[in-house]
């Protein structure tokens, strides 16, 4: 249908909206007294932006390994450790509750962040889907946080203290822990979750095809809450878990210059003393990468909340810069979700023997623990391999080469 209207009083300033077959035009004047006709995707484009991103396929295609391989491997480490009572310790308690939230997040946050990527507005999902996705990143960015600050606690205590752990660090405390990080997580991302909401275009009716999920309430309200949390729950942490870590290296420097002496002292056993400083050597280093990397890659999400927080006034070039910083954080939060099974199988003799029976065992029955002809080493001289040391009892074979462990 044509349109036609008089701009004579109009100059470039003004504009008006009208109504027509249930579509909103909007027209412009100049100061020539031309009337500029826009439709309502038009006007969008112009408040909103494109609705798909210049970002969606490079971002899409980073993302898509990612997903694959945070899943696999966050399933296999739920799997290892609910199926191997031996596996059940309280550490694994923790990465298991860790592995928890990484996959929540990888489940339910990736595929509405690449959605909106592709789809920037209108939000088709509703108001309750808008407050869940909030709801969701808030609860996971606390729990993960708190998980890695109480397994860095449970590795002191067990390093300078290590007569308490019997006692104090048992699987029913662990368990509660847990319980309370979830519960303290939820309560605490309520605040966030609040603020936000589906958010319309008016021209001068509200627009359905405007909603876009975004902060609703002041933002001076967005900001106190960004910046409170990312102190309580990212900077206070960091520091905690530094100053754990470094009382934990201390002692163990000191616990490894005193076993050298016993072993010059006492040749008979030497090599047990050296493989239970091993070992815990090797536990304490996995802990210890995998804190340095949720501390690396969530930084930059940090940087990204508070950069919208602090600043008021946009210019284009800042917007451009905090765009790359968005995408950025993005890319390393949902890597911090994936990278935890890799370093466990690199890091962990342990995690990795689960890991190829659990692997064995889906793939081929020729595999299985009961198909391989288990023998018996009985070392005369201190063994070589971390494993053979720690269990001195029988090991298997997958297909002659993969090892079947049973017990830590």
């Amino acid at each position: 249908m044509a349109l036609t209207c008089l701009c004579e009083s109009m100059n470039g300033s003004d504009q008006a909206y009208v109504f027509c077959n249930s579509s909103t035009f909007n027209f412009t004047g100049d100061e020539s007294g031309r009337c500029h006709l826009q439709t309502v995707d038009e006007v969008l484009f112009s408040l909103l932006g494109p609705r798909r991103s210049p970002f969606f396929f490079p971002v899409t295609f980073t993302y898509i390994p990612i997903f694959i391989t945070g899943v696999l491997g966050n399933l296999l480490t739920c799997t290892v450790i609910t199926k191997d009572r031996k596996m059940q310790t309280p550490s694994n308690l923790y990465l298991f509750s860790l592995a928890i939230s990484d996959l929540l997040v990888l489940l339910f946050g990736m595929p509405l962040e690449i959605y909106e990527l592709w789809q920037n507005y209108p939000f088709p999902f509703g108001e309750g889907i808008c407050c869940f996705k909030i709801f969701l990143f808030e609860t996971v960015c606390f729990a993960s946080v708190l998980n890695v600050t109480v397994l860095s606690v449970e590795r002191y205590i067990a390093v300078i203290h290590p007569l308490k752990t019997r006692y104090a660090i048992t699987n029913k405390h662990a368990q509660r822990v847990i319980a309370s990080v979830w519960a303290l997580s939820l309560l605490c991302a309520i605040p966030n979750t609040s603020l936000h909401g589906l958010q319309y275009q008016y021209l001068p009716e509200r627009v359905l095809e405007s909603a876009t999920c975004n902060l609703l309430k002041p933002k001076w309200m967005y900001n106190l809450v960004i910046q409170v949390t990312t102190v309580l729950f990212y900077f206070v942490p960091m520091m905690m878990i530094s100053v754990l870590y470094l009382m934990i290296g201390l002692t163990l420097g000191r616990g490894q210059k005193q076993r050298k002496d016993k072993q010059g002292n006492h040749s008979n056993g030497s090599w047990k003393i050296h493989l239970d400083s091993r070992l815990k050597r090797q536990v304490i280093k996995m802990h210890f990468v995998v804190v340095l990397v949720f501390a690396i890659c969530w930084a930059p999400f940090h940087i990204d909340r508070l950069l919208w927080s602090f600043i008021t006034s946009w210019t284009d070039y800042m917007h451009n810069i905090f765009e790359y910083v968005h995408i950025i954080s993005g890319v390393l939060f949902y890597l911090s979700s994936a990278v935890n099974p890799i370093i466990y199988n690199l890091l962990s003799s342990r995690f990795r023997e689960r890991f190829k029976v659990l692997i064995c065992s889906r793939l081929s029955t020729n595999c299985s623990r009961n198909d391989s002809t288990p023998f018996y080493v009985i070392p005369k001289d201190p063994p070589t391999d971390l494993q053979e040391q720690e269990r001195g009892r029988p090991t298997s074979f997958c297909h002659h080469h993969q090892r079947v462990g049973t017990g830590e």
